[in-house]
């Protein structure tokens, strides 16, 4: 009886090691790719949008090989949103699951503190969407960003005050207190100062705030020409049904990108968004290789739309898998020296990391401008860009159908 037990428990334990060399050789065959993002928190939806990006990214190129053979296996830690959870994030995906690279960052406060982690470890960090300035403006070398800047977001803004919307002189600004908002605020004043648009009221506020009629008071006081908001989704949402409610009328209600360019931004603010301007990244109308295709197939295995938060996600993945695949080792800093050759056209346009102004490992694109039409969003400007003709000025509320 003891000799048949002992045999058994040789079997076990010869196949308990056949199941842990296999795992190891599992293991060993995957490429560890950490990513940062808002899986809960008031940012969730943001992070759903790109986490299901970055996934179905990863399904199309381990089903076309992955890395040079080997599949690519996600990690991601949920930073719900806040700096320092997002720096054990990034601590632990460094420290404890030894990644030779991250990507992701939704939140700029997050970036901002996640990105000198990165640094000091010397473990590449590939920004897929925080926007504030200054983290490509401190010589970082382990640090990249796929998206323009929160400075560049206005920029077809600008082109259609100045060749469309001629006569806004006045504008009302209102933005988060959040490093994405401020910094945002920041450079559209300088916007409008070259523009020679008069400011007439400017107001941060908490975010997810539960009344905003206060501060419409103040704008509607001041009867301005435009309204640029810099707002996350419910806070979009709720600015619009309440200027709706104080019948706020200017010529313009135009969003800094963020929560105004979700789909979810339509639902919640019901016909108030209805005519609403959006600087944004990206539409999948754009002559990017990929980009009709990936919205179309992200609708297809979700059941909604994507939009251009979705796509950084989705390119940034590529570009990331681009670099293993050309880099001498699978270790941080051969990884990072193949990013910094990276020129390469995705499904958000082309990727370069280049240096200009005081950015380093920056990437330069264009900026375009979206409007809700009847409960969706057309690409109005540049012309060639549009899906649809904008509507301007903005019909006042009593007078639309």
């Amino acid at each position: 009886m003891k000799e048949t037990v002992g045999k058994a428990c040789v079997v076990v334990a010869a196949l308990l090691s056949l199941v842990m060399a296999g795992s190891a050789g599992f293991a060993a065959e995957t490429i560890k790719v950490g990513v940062l993002l808002p899986l809960t928190g008031s940012m969730a939806k943001f992070g759903e949008i790109e986490k299901r990006s970055f996934d179905m990214a990863v399904e199309e190129i381990n089903a076309k090989g992955g890395v040079n053979g080997k599949k690519i296996e996600l990690l991601f830690e949920d930073d719900t949103g806040k700096p320092d959870v997002g720096r054990s994030g990034i601590e632990k995906l460094i420290s404890r699951e030894k990644v030779p690279v991250i990507t992701g960052g939704y939140a700029s406060s997050v970036v901002a503190a996640a990105a000198p982690v990165a640094q000091q470890f010397k473990v590449p960090f590939v920004i897929c969407t925080g926007a504030t300035d200054d983290v490509t403006e401190k010589g970082y070398d382990y640090v990249f960003r796929v998206n323009p800047t929160a400075s560049e977001y206005p920029n077809a803004v600008k082109s259609f005050l100045h060749e469309v919307a001629t006569d806004v002189k006045t504008v009302a600004l209102l933005y988060e207190n959040t490093a994405f908002g401020q910094s945002s605020s920041k450079s559209f004043e300088k916007d409008a100062a070259d523009l020679g648009l008069k400011i007439v009221v400017k107001e941060g506020y908490q975010a997810g705030a539960i009344d905003f009629k206060p501060v419409l008071t103040k704008v509607k006081a001041a009867n301005p020409d435009m309204i640029y908001m810099v707002s996350y989704i419910m806070d979009a949402s709720l600015l619009m049904r309440q200027s709706k409610e104080l019948h706020i009328n200017p010529k313009m209600f135009v969003g800094g990108g963020a929560g105004f360019t979700l789909p979810e931004f339509a639902k919640s603010a019901g016909d108030a968004a209805d005519g609403v301007y959006s600087a944004t990244l990206w539409v999948d109308t754009l002559p990017f290789p990929g980009a009709k295709e990936y919205s179309a197939n992200f609708k297809k295995k979700y059941g909604s739309e994507t939009e251009y938060h979705g796509a950084e996600a989705y390119a940034a993945m590529y570009v990331v898998a681009d670099a293993l695949k050309r880099a001498k080792s699978i270790t941080p800093k051969d990884v990072r020296d193949a990013l910094t050759k990276t020129d390469m056209k995705t499904a958000f346009g082309p990727v370069k990391f280049i240096s200009y102004g005081k950015k380093t490992q920056q990437n330069k694109l264009d900026t375009y401008m979206v409007q809700w039409q009847k409960g969706e969003l057309e690409g109005v400007w540049p012309k060639s860009a549009a899906t649809k003709k904008y509507i301007y000025p903005t019909p006042h509320w009593d007078k639309r159908k």
